[in-house]
């Protein structure tokens, strides 16, 4: 862009020399460099900070799906890829041992009440101790409890979506034995409730940004096209800067200059919502400062928006 502003006043200038408007003396021999200076010094630079611009991507929260029990997997009717709503069946587990537990919880149970009734009217009739009503009711409480359990177990052998979004990378299949450890996952499920859009600023750069500026982007995604939207935050913490409870003195390592990155919201939600996860693009951030600078950073993301079309990378 500095180019063709500079090459826009070498054509006034000529014309200007050429119709004898102004005499080529010293002074106009030599503005070229002023302008380029002038341009430099006062305007591009500046930009750089009034009007700042980095890479975009967008990203997704991923849940790691491990199921709360133990056992065979029977089916799985979801698809990779395929959207999901809240709720929505993922697999099932073999529940018949879960449902051997629960109607042997719930036997024991009834006997334990029907002990308690008995225990209960011999006290009623002064023919019975306190002590055995006590302690009958306190086993009639703990099965119950049991039987709570054994309830949440069969229940969670049904594994449902927990939220919108779909299975991606989907290789359980039924047959397959699942477990109920963190460490092991056995699908992961992309969360699509959230749109998150993050802008990668250089440090030297980020001095002004601050929530609720506008901001463009454009993604390769949709090439030639260009979204506005508002900044969210701006996320205070980096890699380099986050320390860890340990117990060894402090160990000196290389210090690198990370961007910040700011979270930011498009203002077409559809199209936001769309996006696929790993979408990337180029984004500005319009601040309160060198105002002058904010129509040449539109159309230099503009001229990204465009190459889009043939730049791969």
């Amino acid at each position: 862009m500095i180019v063709v502003l500079l090459n826009v006043y070498l054509v006034i200038l000529f014309c200007l020399v050429r119709f004898r408007i102004v005499p080529f003396n010293l002074f106009w021999k030599i503005s070229p460099i002023l302008v380029l200076l002038l341009l430099l010094i006062g305007l591009f630079i500046p930009m750089n900070w009034g009007a700042p611009q980095g890479p975009a991507l967008v990203v997704r929260n991923s849940v790691a799906i491990v199921p709360n029990v133990a056992g065979e997997v029977l089916d799985v009717p979801v698809q990779a890829n395929t959207p999901l709503k809240a709720g929505d069946i993922l697999f099932r587990i073999d529940p018949v041992p879960y449902q051997a537990k629960l109607d042997a919880l719930q036997a024991q149970l009834k006997l334990s009440r029907l002990r308690l009734s008995e225990k209960t009217r011999l006290q009623t009739s002064s023919a019975g101790r306190g002590y055995d009503v006590e302690q009958a009711q306190a086993e009639v409480d703990q099965l119950q409890a049991q039987v709570t359990g054994a309830k949440w177990d069969l229940d969670k052998t049904v594994v449902r979506a927990p939220a919108n979004g779909y299975v991606t990378n989907l290789a359980l299949r039924a047959g397959a034995r699942v477990a109920n450890l963190p460490l092991s996952p056995v699908m992961a499920f992309i969360d699509t409730s959230e749109t998150i859009i993050g802008v990668e600023i250089p440090q030297i750069d980020a001095r002004y940004v601050e929530p609720g500026q506008p901001m463009e982007v454009t993604f390769k995604f949709e090439p030639g096209k260009v979204y506005s939207g508002k900044v969210e935050s701006v996320i205070q913490a980096v890699a380099t800067g986050q320390t860890q409870t340990s117990g060894t003195a402090v160990t000196s390592k290389p210090i690198q200059t990370l961007p910040f990155v700011v979270r930011v919201r498009l203002d077409d939600t559809e199209f936001a919502n769309r996006l696929p996860a790993g979408s990337t693009g180029d984004a500005a951030i319009f601040t309160e400062h060198v105002s002058a600078a904010h129509v040449i950073r539109r159309v230099l993301l503009r001229q990204i928006a465009i190459t889009n079309y043939i730049n791969p990378f």
